[in-house]
């Protein structure tokens, strides 16, 4: 099997993200999984123009020539596409979002039916399979994720592949902070893998593993006091220097 990670994190394997990302694929790996993992900072890719010639003149191939020539093929390739971003504002980082628009030459032009909604048939070329999600965002509340989450779910109807759920860090800027305060993190991060584990060997990720990975890290209260008091002393570090 195999499993291409897009992480659209401008900080890339050093990112919040990545913290979740980076033992989510490690549990791929334990059970054999092909995994490749890109970071849209150091891709190039152009816009997407909205000419369809990927539709009309030459099908399936866009004129722009950049790296989505190399990673369409990839895509099509790998029965487990996982989809990384943080959420800045209100959804995906913009790269992801470019990324994605590109993938129009994965489609047909021809609108067929599904569930009694139109949609652009995949090309007969792409392997069918799951989206996932990581992401993670600087806010306490879950319902930060809705947005994106929305998103996600209308991309995998619309490209015919099942969403298989989604791994959701919510104050993941305190992931570090709980570590210096001596609080333990590991049963995050082991569920993170776990999740990659099961998705792989079960085809699904259980609610109480994805819980885990969610769990708040600090109470609501305390982690607007650390925020506020880190962001003061980041105005004060700034004034003396």
């Amino acid at each position: 099997m195999k499993a291409i990670a897009i992480n659209a994190s401008p900080h890339m394997g050093k990112g919040n993200t990545a913290l979740i990302l980076t033992p989510f694929m490690g549990g791929f790996r334990e059970t054999g999984t092909e995994v490749e993992v890109f970071y849209t900072k150091k891709l190039q890719i152009k816009p997407c123009q909205g000419e369809f010639n990927c539709w009309l003149k030459t099908p399936g191939e866009c004129f722009l020539k950049d790296d989505m020539d190399m990673l369409l093929p990839k895509l099509a390739e790998a029965e487990i596409w996982v989809l990384a971003t943080p959420v800045y504002y209100d959804g995906m980082t913009g790269t992801l979002k470019n990324l994605i628009e590109r993938c129009v030459p994965m489609l047909s032009p021809v609108l067929e039916l599904r569930d009694g909604h139109c949609r652009f048939p995949v090309r007969e070329s792409i392997k069918p399979g799951l989206i996932v999600l990581v992401a993670s965002c600087g806010l306490w509340e879950m319902d930060n994720f809705d947005p994106l989450l929305a998103h996600m779910q209308a991309l995998s109807r619309n490209v015919n592949r099942r969403f298989a759920g989604a791994l959701l860090r919510p104050h993941a800027t305190e992931i570090k902070s709980v570590l210096d305060m001596g609080m333990p993190v590991d049963d995050v991060l082991q569920a993170a893998k776990e999740a990659g584990r099961q998705l792989v060997e079960k085809g699904e990720m259980s609610s109480q593993t994805l819980a885990a990975i969610s769990r708040p890290l600090l109470p609501l209260e305390m982690y607007v006091q650390v925020r506020n008091q880190r962001f003061q002393q980041a105005l004060a570090a700034l004034s003396a220097a």
